[in-house]
């Protein structure tokens, strides 16, 4: 990792002084993705609803809920958390939500996208009982008819390999893996795909595995422009695959 002078005359590495927020304009983001079944023939985004992420051009209120009545204001579960999101012009928006068991609670916010969901305050058992959604149309038993985020029981925070680059800033792809325990012999394409504002979707690299875990690392790292989605997507040969991928993004402050 390259070395700089901090703001206290101290050499230090570069991405810790971007962690701390001593080098104005810059942000670092971490996007973590997990999808616990993949099946043949399928591509799915690696994050933990399952499927391709849905997406949509049009600001839009979201419900939240959980499969367990026990992720609620006076809860054993997850009584709390935070919304990050996009919303119009690709703005980044957040919120606090109190929970309501399998009842969705209405967001104040609009969104076009998740980019992540956070616990903020659970009861005695610590975590989030059920898995909490926000999506849109009728909700089943705490499940909504389109999900556009989640998180898997017992996480307190959400596994989506999937981000846009908010309004104001550039993203730079510094490094990204994959991984996988592919059933026996079967392998798994595994795509890091880019929607510009074209609205078309681009495949950025691929890459083709039997098990294990593929990591890059970019000395010149992938330009993401504003405004753009980017996500890591899997398709596998084998049923019930299990998948997970790593995301680390740069941002910097348009000027």
């Amino acid at each position: 990792m390259n070395e700089s002078i901090s703001r206290w005359n101290k050499t230090e590495p570069f991405g810790v002084q971007v962690a701390r927020g001593q080098v104005r304009g810059h942000r670092i983001v971490h996007v973590f993705g997990y999808n616990s079944d993949i099946d043949s023939g399928a591509e799915e985004t690696v994050w933990s609803a399952g499927g391709l992420y849905p997406h949509i051009t049009t600001p839009v209120q979201m419900y939240v809920s959980s499969t367990s009545a026990n992720d609620t204001a006076a809860g054993t579960g997850l009584r709390t958390l935070r919304i990050d999101g996009i919303t119009t012009g690709n703005a980044e928006v957040s919120e606090t939500i109190t929970l309501n068991g399998q009842t969705g609670v209405l967001t104040s916010n609009v969104y076009t996208s998740i980019q992540y969901m956070d616990g903020l305050t659970a009861g005695a058992s610590e975590k989030n009982a059920g898995d909490i959604y926000v999506g849109t149309g009728t909700i089943t038993a705490g499940v909504p008819a389109t999900a556009f985020g989640q998180i898997l029981a017992g996480q307190n925070q959400s596994l989506m390999g999937y981000y846009t680059v908010p309004a104001g800033y550039s993203g730079y792809l510094l490094a990204g893996s994959i991984s996988s325990g592919t059933p026996s012999n079967g392998y798994v394409i595994g795509r890091l795909k880019v929607r510009n504002g074209t609205n078309l979707v681009k495949t950025a690299a691929i890459v083709t595995f039997a098990d294990g875990r593929r990591e890059y690392e970019f000395n010149y790292p992938v330009y993401i422009h504003e405004g753009s989605h980017v996500q890591a997507t899997a398709e596998t040969t084998k049923n019930d695959e299990k998948i997970s991928c790593y995301l680390q993004l740069l941002l910097i402050k348009n000027e």
